[in-house]
């Protein structure tokens, strides 16, 4: 790709309509520039845009060393592509990144809205790891109603739990929220770079592009994870259900 690109080829390119490309503009998730009264898109931009989505989703659905026993967990119980259609929804409307994991924090969806600074972070096979370190930390919080917390890289996450009759089973996580004090200094990212074997430029370039919720904002934000995380725990309960009632004879 080369030269400035039009919505429409941005449309083509990333399998979206024209709404959801003007969301993704003014919520700063797809770089772009002003032609008169047009959007212009710089195509080496929309190439690295690309290029960070897929290799975010390459390493949310790399293997794990434990994914053997995922079949008896919370993937089994849930329609993965309806799951992630309402997280998707979900994290939009309220402006924040969403991922739903099971209980050692092994995410089962991919991350919903991601923010530039987390893509920025997530350059490097490894990294993932940092992610799964810090959902583990939620999920062995003592807290039962979400709580915001910081995660590896700074940014303030929390979550809800889905329950399965008496078990926990997984956890639906919203994050990407800065904190009051952002951004944290130059020393500060560049040894979050080098944690993450991330681009430091790049890491730099994207601090402000995360998302900033006022205390309404955060409060809504909390009431709404525990939902998502009961619908699916609903959701689970119903499949769960349907699986272990027999069919009738004909």
């Amino acid at each position: 790709m080369a030269g400035l690109l039009t919505t429409h080829q941005v449309q083509d390119l990333l399998k979206v309509d024209r709404t959801t490309i003007y969301r993704m503009v003014e919520a700063g998730r797809l770089p772009a520039i002003r032609v008169g009264k047009q959007w212009r898109f710089e195509a080496e931009e929309v190439e690295r845009w690309l290029h960070e989505r897929t290799t975010l989703a390459t390493l949310e659905r790399r293997p794990h060393a434990s994914d053997k026993h995922a079949a008896d967990g919370l993937r089994a119980l849930l329609p993965l592509e309806c799951v992630q259609m309402i997280q998707d929804a979900f994290a939009e409307t309220l402006g924040v990144m969403m991922v739903t994991t099971d209980m050692v924090g092994r995410p089962i969806t991919q991350v919903s809205h991601p923010c530039g600074f987390f893509a920025a972070l997530m350059q490097d096979a490894n990294a993932i790891a940092h992610c799964i370190n810090t959902w583990q930390q939620l999920a062995a919080a003592p807290a039962i109603e979400p709580r915001l917390s910081p995660s590896e890289m700074g940014l303030l996450c929390a979550r809800g739990l889905i329950r399965v009759g008496s078990e926990l089973k997984g956890m639906v996580v919203v994050g990407g929220i800065a904190p009051d004090q952002w951004p944290p200094g130059d020393d500060w990212l560049s040894e979050l770079a080098r944690a993450f074997g991330a681009d430091e430029a790049r890491v730099k370039a994207n601090v402000q592009n995360v998302y900033r919720l006022d205390r309404e904002q955060q409060v809504k934000a909390l009431r709404a994870v525990q939902r998502v995380a009961d619908i699916f725990s609903h959701i689970a309960i119903i499949r769960q259900g349907s699986d272990a009632t027999p069919l009738p004879e004909e």
